[in-house]
């Protein structure tokens, strides 16, 4: 009798493995006859967009759970190059950037996930994705069928690979769809000096790229619907962004795709991105809401961008380019207006959608998160102010004959003072057309002007005196992610610098301030002293405090009586700040605080006004300009 039981029980085990091993297997997200399947069965993509480098990774699972109770089945987010290609060669998949991490726990949520790798991304992301030290090297043009770039784009995107190959759903995993490139159609319309057949080209190389590296799952490609003969590639499914007509989704779509389906839209906006100095946009709830039930009933699959925008912490913000602005840096904050906001609120457009989506499946849905704790911190005193000047003085200097770039200095972001001793006296209009992008200028330690790249203001009088150090403070504020200028993202002084029509060079300095997350160690200066710290009126200065917390919670940093500038906290770079708006608070994550001693520190490169504090508060301001 055991041997009889023993045998069955064996039989059994074997059988059980066998069928795991065939579920498994048989596992498979494909396009065929026109449709999307997963596992044989026809299947909507309800999709909505988060950027994982724009969550603390501690509120990704809290995040995901609530466009799971929104009725969402898939998750799509940018992967950012140069979030994980820190430095040439140096690729960081860990903490904060665990990308496989964060498709674990999609699907631990329930959720399904596709990738957008892009080579370029855009997303108001600091230079479309591409590591800023591309353009260094001799020869690469960006985003171009060029041997110098395509050998950094396969380097990439074999990383990525080895990061999610066995997260595909065809090893068991959530992830079901890949982009190649993004919104390639508006770079062509905008590229005209490149013959079609040469984009076309190497479009098609990044396609195969992604395909050698091992990549199983369909491709497809997102583009303006009016924009795919530029964008749409053999060996991807077509796909539109913003098109809010069905009929015109299907026609274009049809004749990019023989004729058939399926047909997704990849970006459909709930919201709207926002730049500095500009009003924040709004979207419709109901609006959302009545378009979302339009693709619903006609069988068109979408990705909300952004369902949750979150933080351009550090700086990581991008910028836009037009015809009246040499640039618009992206806001600190991407709540983007979303339906769930930067720090993972609710909102009715958040409800309007989930209400629509219920009726629509009639699914039961899960119940939505409680919200993160929020707490407020009163009078933040900061008891030791620093001059920059005598910071900068403890930093190595760089000397040239002439101004030289971030990239020359072989830095990405943050800040470079530039110094210049003249011995001889100098009057006229400093023009400075090559600045990129905010600077403000000093004769001996006082501020005579500023000058501003997003206002065109590249020209000021100056009077230099016998015997004078001129100083200029130069802001990186965000390398362009989108437009025509994409190609030409070099930082700090790029050109020479004149006064009236005499060019200025030789025995220039440089001193570089990428203010790294830690910045507070590499203070060596001393503090100003109380009595004294009223000369720092208009001098570009560092504050720096201490509080106690007995209960951690997100909350919201009051910059409304500082100029411009940018705040850590706890070591985090937890993003800009402007006095111009329409943001004038910066989200704090409670994960980023601690019970007991935290440490904030400000640096204001205006300081117009002489600051003792500062407040925390429970609810964001984003959109209030200055007056």
């Amino acid at each position: 009798m055991k041997t009889k039981l023993k045998y069955v029980w064996t039989f059994l085990l074997i059988l059980t493995t066998v069928s795991a091993f065939s579920q498994k297997i048989n596992k498979n997200f494909e396009i065929k006859d026109g449709h999307f399947l997963l596992n044989g069965k026809p299947f909507s993509i309800y999709s909505g967009e988060l950027h994982y480098p724009r969550v603390p990774s501690q509120y990704w699972k809290h995040r995901l759970q609530m466009m799971k109770a929104m009725g969402l089945n898939t998750v799509t987010t940018y992967v950012f190059w140069n979030y994980h290609e820190e430095t040439p060669g140096k690729w960081n998949f860990s903490g904060e950037k665990d990308l496989q991490q964060f498709i674990k726990t999609a699907q631990e949520v329930g959720l399904y996930v596709i990738i957008r790798p892009g080579p370029y991304v855009c997303a108001e992301w600091e230079f479309g994705g591409y590591p800023w030290w591309l353009q260094n090297i001799k020869g690469l043009k960006i985003r171009e069928d060029n041997d110098q770039f395509l050998i950094e784009t396969k380097k990439y995107i074999t990383q990525l690979y080895n990061q999610v190959k066995d997260l595909q759903i065809t090893n068991g995993g959530p992830v079901i769809m890949v982009q190649a490139e993004n919104e390639f159609g508006s770079f062509v319309s905008q590229r005209k000096d490149i013959p079609l057949a040469s984009h076309r080209t190497y479009n098609a190389k990044i396609v195969k790229q992604l395909k050698d590296a091992g990549f199983s799952v369909p491709l497809f490609t997102s583009d303006g619907s009016w924009l795919f003969e530029g964008g749409s590639v053999v060996g991807a499914l077509p796909t539109a962004n913003g098109e809010d007509n069905v009929e015109n989704l299907k026609k274009i779509v049809n004749q990019y795709n023989n004729n058939q389906g399926p047909y997704m839209v990849a970006e459909f906006y709930p919201g709207w991105l926002g730049h500095w100095a500009e009003e924040f946009p709004r979207v419709d709830a109901t609006t959302v809401a009545r378009q979302t039930n339009k693709y619903l009933k006609n069988d068109v699959s979408f990705n909300y961008y952004m369902v949750h925008g979150g933080t351009n912490f550090g700086f990581t913000n991008g910028a836009n380019y037009d015809k009246n602005h040499d640039i618009q840096p992206d806001l600190t904050s991407y709540d983007y207006d979303a339906p769930i906001t930067e720090a993972g609120w609710r909102t009715p457009k958040y409800d309007s959608l989930r209400a629509v989506i219920s009726k629509h499946t009639k699914a039961k849905l899960p119940e939505i998160p409680a919200p993160i704790k929020v707490i407020e911190i009163k009078d933040i005193q900061l008891n030791k102010v620093y001059n920059l000047f005598n910071y900068a003085a403890g930093q190595e200097i760089i000397k040239s004959d002439k101004p030289q770039s971030f990239e020359e200095l072989n830095q990405g972001h943050g800040y470079v003072l530039y110094r210049r001793h003249f011995n001889q006296p100098i009057k006229g209009i400093l023009d400075l057309k090559g600045l990129r992008d905010y600077a403000t200028i000093y004769i001996n330690g006082e501020k005579v002007g500023e000058l501003n790249r997003y206002y065109n203001q590249y020209t000021m009088p100056i009077d230099i005196p016998f015997n004078a150090k001129l100083e200029i403070l130069v802001e990186n504020w965000g390398r362009i992610n989108y437009g025509e200028r994409i190609n030409e993202n070099t930082k700090g002084i790029i050109s020479a610098v004149k006064i009236g029509d005499t060019e200025i060079t030789g025995n220039w300095e440089m001193t570089k301030l990428p203010f790294l997350n830690d910045f507070a160690s590499t203070i060596k200066a001393k503090p100003v002293d109380e009595g004294k710290q009223v000369k720092l009126k208009d001098v570009p200065t560092v504050y720096q405090g201490e509080f106690d917390l007995n209960e951690v919670g997100d909350t919201f940093i009051d910059m409304q009586k500082w100029g411009k500038g940018v705040i850590f906290v706890n070591g985090k770079n937890i993003g800009r700040f402007w006095k111009q708006g329409p943001q004038q608070t910066l989200y704090i994550p409670g994960v980023w605080l601690k019970k007991g001693k935290n440490e904030v520190i400000i640096f204001d490169q205006l300081n117009e006004t002489v600051q003792t504090k500062v407040s925390t508060v429970k609810t964001p301001i984003l959109d209030q300009l200055a007056k």
